[in-house]
């Protein structure tokens, strides 16, 4: 006789994986990374459908004028986020000493000390107007006027902005992000539809910038209520510079290079390598909410000596994956890409789309370093992001014979930039002390 077959142990692979998944869902990194990239996600959809109708309507020639006109938005709205990440890092450091009832001063004091720059920036943009249009070869100054308006009012939205973020609240953040695109989606195409042309186009920016403010401002209406301590701000200026140089060198490496295929390339070529930066932006959008919820945590986790080294990895990490799924349709299918997003008359575009993807990545990976390394106020990463812009601009300026010259030049800076930033980060990995993200004077 033979001996009963002995029942069949289950295989604990599928136990483990189930494990596996459900402490991955459990991870505070990955839920505020999911929050965040869902509100990112629509925002950056109502980004480039912003971008699509304009092309639509418009045409490349016209488009033209709208993409390089969102370039210097982009440019000018980099207070915005340098007051963002000002903000937001002096939060995160009152989160963590536990003294949050600063919040209301900080909110107050922030919008007094702004509204003179930004009166001052509405006029400045108006007096240069005319010299602007000339030098993009727009057809009417009065696009610039209107956008000297969206630029400022752009600068206020930092203020409810950052202190979401720097208080960790990142499900609020997430609907003031995709809100405004929503709204200023919306209106292009009414404006464009009853004529206004580029104009309208801007018009809609400030519409959008005007919204997220005043949805912004109510989501703190429960802080704002509250008794709030005076605290000290002075010693946010330190901060603020390294948040300027770290930001507005981001903020070039993706617009310096729309505003100057603007000024050498015909009116076509112009067109087309807008359209090609807003497609290389998806993947930025896609993966910006992975820099937004690393900043605060890694002040969290410096302050604590809680690893902020594997924080970066694990958010490289999901940052590359997100890439690679772009990367992947935009290799496969680049010509369906180009027609979605504009039209067949962009299909010159196709040939370059994986490239701009690739500079995309590249630029949200270059942003995640130096987003670390602005957390822990280290500097020398200054001189490495200034060498880069720097050599943009001279590939440009040099090689400019069509739309090709311009994405190569581009993609050898970002890559230059990319492995230099992150031989930083390595070095500077074991020498990482609280002191580091300390305010000075101390925060009470």
């Amino acid at each position: 006789m033979t001996a009963p077959a002995e029942p069949s142990t289950p295989s604990p692979a599928p136990a483990l994986r189930y494990s596996r998944l459900r402490a991955l869902r459990q991870n505070r990194l990955v839920r505020q990374n999911l929050v965040l990239f869902v509100g990112g996600l629509v925002a950056g959809f109502g980004g480039f459908v912003f971008h699509a109708i304009a092309g639509r309507i418009l045409g490349p020639a016209l488009y033209g004028e709208v993409a390089s006109l969102v370039a210097l938005y982009t440019v000018g709205g980099v207070v915005n986020l340098i007051l963002i990440l000002v903000l937001a890092r002096y939060t995160a450091t009152l989160e963590a000493h536990g003294n949050t009832s600063g919040v209301r001063y900080v909110v107050i004091r922030s919008t007094q000390v702004l509204a003179i720059p930004a009166l001052a920036f509405i006029v400045l943009a108006a007096s240069l107007s005319i010299p602007g249009a000339a030098f993009l070869n727009l057809r009417s100054p009065t696009p610039l006027l209107w956008l000297g308006a969206a630029i400022a009012v752009f600068w206020f939205t930092a203020i409810p902005r950052g202190v979401l973020q720097g208080t960790q609240h990142f499900t609020a953040l997430s609907l003031n992000l995709s809100l405004e695109l929503i709204v200023r989606t919306g209106l292009v195409f009414v404006l464009l539809k009853i004529g206004l042309a580029v104009t309208g186009a801007v018009a809609a920016m400030l519409g959008g910038v005007i919204f997220a403010y005043l949805i912004g401002m109510y989501g703190l209406r429960d802080v704002l209520r509250v008794h709030g301590t005076r605290v000290p701000l002075r010693s946010m200026a330190s901060f603020g510079l390294t948040a300027t140089a770290g930001t507005l060198g981001v903020i070039l490496l993706f617009n310096l290079d729309v505003v100057l295929a603007k000024h050498y390339l015909g009116d076509h070529d112009a067109g087309i390598y807008g359209g090609l930066n807003k497609i290389g932006t998806i993947v930025y959008y896609l993966t910006l909410s992975v820099s937004q919820v690393l900043f605060p945590r890694v002040v969290e986790a410096v302050h604590r000596n809680a690893h902020p080294g594997r924080i970066l990895l694990m958010s490289a990490g999901i940052m590359s994956a997100l890439g690679a799924c772009a990367l992947v349709v935009f290799g496969l299918v680049p010509g369906l890409v180009v027609n979605v997003l504009f039209t067949s008359t962009f299909h010159d575009a196709a040939p370059y789309v994986f490239r701009i993807g690739a500079i995309g990545l590249g630029i949200s990976l270059v942003n995640l370093l130096v987003q670390f390394l602005m957390a822990v106020h280290d500097r020398l990463f200054i001189p490495i992001l200034a060498g880069g812009v720097v050599l943009l601009a001279v590939l440009i300026v040099v090689f400019h014979q069509g739309v090709g010259e311009v994405v190569n030049s581009v993609l050898t800076t970002v890559l230059l930039l990319l492995v230099t930033l992150t031989a930083r980060v390595l070095l500077l990995l074991p020498a990482l002390t609280p002191e580091m993200v300390e305010e000075e004077p101390a925060i009470k």
